[in-house]
């Protein structure tokens, strides 16, 4: 196949690419925590073909989409006067742990909330019995409020427990865990603004940040830079279709010459 047909094409399909990493990090823009997404480039091959007289010739094949790194700097902070709004100045994320799939994964979005969970009793409990009939009465689940984000996950605290909270005295303070990564590198970007670490961010520790309470971190989007990009994909996806366009026409006369 001719290497512009080639070029071209790989060059539109990633532009395409880097137009999906711009159109996630505009439509979050509001989303208090969210990290924004850099679309990283690099050449596929580069090397020299033997020519006419063992002459040298540089030969190439477009670039790839290597991969969306993500902007950890911190854009400001917001006060929101709410009780359960939180926000780290430093470093650090918090911690979440969804009940139903065991995972744990980790935020910069402390918009949190109070959200009641019923607690099944334990396996080894004994079971009450009635005073008057003397019968053994089912066992029941209890109710706990615990600090939970807004899909059901639960906060952690620096013991990596769930944070309970009374609700007779909502004011009262709460342990809200910082956990942090020496290499942030690499982490996988999850919905609703989490993370999710890999082998090569090392060991988790007690992060250095500090919590501040009705307060939540704004989203780091610039949104004329992404503009920018924007502007940048389209117009570069419109040159490699051009490039596609070209060799076609080229091909087209070559082939169509008499033999």
């Amino acid at each position: 196949m001719n290497m512009s047909f080639y070029t071209g094409a790989v060059g539109a399909y990633m532009q395409n690419k880097r137009m999906n990493v711009q159109a996630n990090n505009i439509a979050n823009v509001n989303n208090y925590g969210f990290k924004a997404e850099r679309a990283t480039f690099h050449h596929l091959m580069y090397g020299n073909v033997t020519g006419i007289d063992q002459e040298q010739l540089p030969k190439g094949s477009g670039t790839k989409m290597a991969k969306a790194s993500t902007d950890f700097s911190s854009a400001g902070y917001v006060e929101t006067g709410r009780l359960f709004d939180f926000a780290i100045t430093g470093d650090g994320f918090f911690g979440l742990y969804d009940l139903s799939t065991q995972e744990i994964s980790f935020t910069r979005d402390g918009a949190f909330m109070m959200a009641q969970f019923e607690i099944p009793p334990a396996e080894d409990a004994e079971p009450e019995i009635d005073p008057d009939t003397g019968e053994e009465l089912p066992l029941e689940n209890t109710v706990e409020w615990r600090l939970s984000d807004n899909e059901g996950r639960c906060v952690l605290d620096p013991m990596g427990n769930f944070i309970v909270i009374d609700p007779q005295n909502r004011q009262a303070d709460l342990d809200v865990g910082v956990f942090d990564y020496r290499v942030y590198d690499g982490m996988l970007h999850a919905d609703s603004g989490r993370f999710v670490p890999i082998e090569k961010n090392g060991d988790l520790y007690l992060g250095t940040g500090q919590v501040k309470r009705k307060f939540l971190e704004r989203s780091n989007v610039d949104l004329a830079q992404e503009m920018v990009k924007v502007i940048e994909s389209q117009r570069a996806y419109s040159y490699a279709l051009r490039m596609v366009q070209t060799t076609d026409e080229i091909e087209q006369t070559i082939n169509g010459l008499p033999g």
